[in-house]
C-alpha cells in the first residue's frame, strides 16, 4: 500500500469520525430536547442503525460522489487528499464554534478546488457537479415544506387530544431516531466511500469504481462511531437554540427529515443532513406560528451554509500544493 494511499484513507477516515460526531446532533438533538430517552442511549442506538443504513439501502451516493464530481482519469492522489483534508479543517472550524454546518458542502467544495487548480476547472464534470447542486440546495427547502406540512397533519389529526399524547410522541421518536440514522448512514457514510473508492482506483488498487465491502464496513463503522461520541455543541444548538423543542415537534422533524435523506440517497443525490433537519425543524416549529422560530440562529446557520462551499475550495486549492510537493506529483 502506498504512502499517499494511507493518508488518504486516515484523512478519509478522520473526515467520516468527524461527520458522524459533527451530524449526531441532527439525529439526537431532538429527542433529547424532548426527554424521549437519555442521550447516551440514544447516541448509541443511532451509530448502529448508521452502521447498518448503507448495508441496507446501497451506495449510490458514493459512485455519484466518485464518479458524478469528475473523471477518475483525471484525478491524482493530492487532489483527492486535499478534497478530504479542506473538508476535515472546516468540520473543525465549524464544530468548535458551534454551528452547524454541511459536512456536504464542505467535501463538494474541497472536491472543487482540489480539481480545479491541481487539472483544470475543465475536469469538473457540468452533469455531475448540477445533480450535486440540485440535491444539495433543494433538500433544505423541502425540510421546510415537509415539516410545515407535516406538522400541520399532526396537530390536525391530534386535534381535541389530551396532554397524554406527548407520551405518544415521546416514544414514537425511537422509531424516527432510527428511521434518521438508517438514512443518515445511507447518505452521509457513502460519500467517504466514494472519496476512498477513487483513490483506491486513482492508485491502481481496483480497475473499475466498485466499493469493495471492507471500504462499506470500515466507512460505516467510523461515522457510526462519531455518531456514539456526540458533537454536544452542536446538539445544543440543534435542540434548544431554534425553539423550545416538544414531543411532537421532534416527531415531526424526524419524520420530515428521514424522508427526505433516504429518498435523495436512493436516488444517489448527496443532501446534507445539517441542512435538512435544521430546515425540518424551522418548517415544525412555522406552523404554530411564525414568532416561534428564533430565526437569528436560523439566519447565523445561513450564513454558514453559504460560505462553506467557497471556503472550503480556497482550503483545498492552498493545501494541494504542499502535498503535491509531498507526493511527488
Amino acid at each position: 500500500m502506498s504512502s499517499a494511499l494511507i493518508i488518504l484513507l486516515i484523512t478519509a477516515l478522520l473526515f467520516d469520525f468527524l461527520n458522524g460526531f459533527h451530524d449526531s446532533s441532527n439525529i439526537v438533538a431532538t429527542p433529547i430536547a424532548s426527554r424521549a430517552l437519555s442521550p447516551r442511549k440514544i447516541l448509541w442506538l443511532a451509530a448502529i442503525a448508521e452502521f447498518a443504513g448503507p448495508f441496507i439501502f446501497g451506495v449510490a451516493v458514493a459512485e455519484t460522489i466518485g464518479t458524478g464530481l469528475t473523471d477518475p482519469q483525471n484525478v491524482t492522489m493530492p487532489v483527492v487528499i486535499a478534497a478530504m483534508l479542506a473538508a476535515v479543517i472546516w468540520n473543525i472550524v465549524t464544530w468548535w464554534l458551534g454551528i452547524p454546518s454541511s459536512s456536504s458542502h464542505a467535501l463538494v467544495g474541497g472536491v472543487i478546488g482540489a480539481v480545479t487548480v491541481g487539472e483544470g476547472i475543465d475536469a469538473i464534470q457540468g452533469a455531475g457537479l448540477i445533480k450535486v447542486s440540485i440535491a444539495l440546495f433543494l433538500s433544505p427547502v423541502l425540510g421546510i415544506l415537509f415539516g410545515y406540512l407535516l406538522m400541520n397533519l399532526t396537530l390536525f389529526l391530534a386535534r381535541g387530544a389530551t396532554p397524554r399524547i406527548n407520551g405518544f410522541f415521546r416514544r414514537a421518536q425511537l422509531v424516527t431516531a432510527v428511521g434518521l440514522a438508517l438514512s443518515h448512514g445511507a447518505n452521509d457514510a457513502q460519500k467517504t466511500m466514494g472519496i476512498i473508492t477513487l483513490g483506491l482506483l486513482v492508485n491502481g488498487t481496483i480497475d473499475q469504481f466498485v466499493v469493495p465491502t471492507w471500504v462499506i464496513a470500515l466507512s460505516a463503522g467510523m461515522i457510526a462511531l462519531g455518531t456514539a461520541t456526540g458533537g454536544w455543541r452542536l446538539i445544543r444548538t440543534l435542540g434548544g437554540r431554534i425553539y423550545k423543542i416538544r414531543p411532537v415537534h421532534g416527531f415531526v422533524s424526524q419524520m420530515a427529515g428521514a424522508s427526505i435523506i433516504l429518498g435523495a440517497a436512493l436516488f444517489g443525490g448527496p443532501v446534507s443532513t445539517t441542512q435538512v433537519m435544521s430546515s425540518s425543524i424551522m418548517g415544525a416549529g412555522t406552523a404554530e406560528r411564525l414568532s416561534k422560530v428564533r430565526w437569528q440562529v436560523g439566519s447565523e446557520m445561513l450564513v454558514a451554509w453559504v460560505l462553506t462551499i467557497p471556503i472550503s475550495a480556497i482550503v483545498a486549492a492552498i493545501v494541494y500544493f504542499p502535498l503535491n510537493w509531498l507526493l511527488g506529483g
